[in-house]
Parts: structure tokens; C-alpha cells; sequence
């Protein structure tokens, strides 16, 4: 039986290893991944898909602004193990995302990924057009969805992280 959860610790290792399997190396290039780079998941927004304990789905959102000074979350990376897709895993834990960030009270979601496949739970490119990430990007894949109405308007700039930074362990004292 397949169950959708917020991550655990104990997830985080899995999650990384899925990860690398769907999308390899590349997905530390990416330019959406200088957004996610030393930060944390945005607190309450890390959720996993597990067969009983293995985990075989990930959706992930992130704290970020724009130069405009509005805020929203970054959602992505969405994975599904290989031997698990095409059975609505990907689509249910978009929809837990979507749903729990708006419970926490964001005005927005955005991402880069397929309007095709994304635009079934309401993104689109318009409220997106004035946004920037910090890299080469394709313009018709960066999309975003408001969850407050017009938590947009106006909307422009270079998005940038705002999240909670990863902690560094600290040196001891000799």
C-alpha cells in the first residue's frame, strides 16, 4: 500500500537516492537548483510517496522571493521511482503539496516544468512572465500558480532563496 507523509530524517537518504536515479548529475546544473542550494525545504513541505517503508516518491517545496519583494515556494524537485510511474503517485503528491502550502498560508507556488503536465493543477505562464531565475532558463517551462488571489500582481525580478539554511556542524574546541 502506497502512503503519502511528510518527510522524516530518516527519509532524506532515499529521497537523495531517488533523485540521483531520476535525474542523474544534472540535477545539480540545473538553474532552478541555485534556489535550493544550502537551504532547507520550506518548513511542513517535504513530502515522500513510501511502499511500505521504501520510499518510491518526492515533492519538495522552497521558501523564495522575487526582486519585487513577493514571496512564494518553489516546487520541485517532484520525483517517482521508474518501476513506479504512470500510477498517479507524481499527480497525488503534487496535490498534497499544493494543498499543505496553502494550508500554511502561501500565496503562490511556482516552478519550471511542463505546462502540459502542470497545467492540470492550475499552472501557467502568465503569472510567471515577470520572473527571472539566477541562470539560463526556458521561459515557456517557468510557471506559477497563485493560491491566494493575485498574490502576483506584479510580480517581477529575479527570484532568489529566502529559505532556512542548511545548519553547518560546528568545529569543537580543542
Amino acid at each position: 500500500m502506497i502512503t503519502l507523509s511528510q518527510e522524516r530524517p530518516a527519509d532524506i537518504e532515499a529521497r537523495e537516492a531517488l533523485l540521483d536515479d531520476a535525474f542523474g548529475d544534472i540535477r545539480y546544473r540545473k538553474t532552478s537548483q541555485r534556489l535550493r542550494d544550502s537551504r532547507l525545504p520550506s518548513e511542513g513541505l517535504a513530502f515522500v510517496a513510501a511502499d511500505g517503508w521504501r520510499v518510491i516518491g518526492t515533492a519538495l517545496l522552497w521558501s523564495v522571493a522575487c526582486g519585487s519583494g513577493h514571496q512564494a515556494v518553489l516546487l520541485g524537485p517532484v520525483a517517482v521511482e521508474s518501476s513506479c510511474r504512470n500510477r498517479g503517485i507524481g499527480a497525488a503528491l503534487v496535490r498534497r503539496a499544493l494543498r499543505e502550502a496553502r494550508r500554511l498560508g502561501h500565496g503562490a507556488v511556482i516552478l519550471v516544468g511542463d505546462a502540459p503536465y502542470y497545467s492540470r493543477f492550475g499552472f501557467a505562464g502568465k503569472k510567471a512572465a515577470g520572473l527571472k531565475l539566477p541562470g539560463p532558463f526556458e521561459r515557456h517551462l517557468l510557471l506559477a500558480l497563485e493560491l491566494v488571489p493575485n498574490a502576483l500582481d506584479g510580480a517581477a525580478g529575479l527570484l532568489r532563496a529566502a529559505g532556512r539554511m542548511v545548519q553547518k556542524p560546528q568545529a569543537r574546541a580543542a
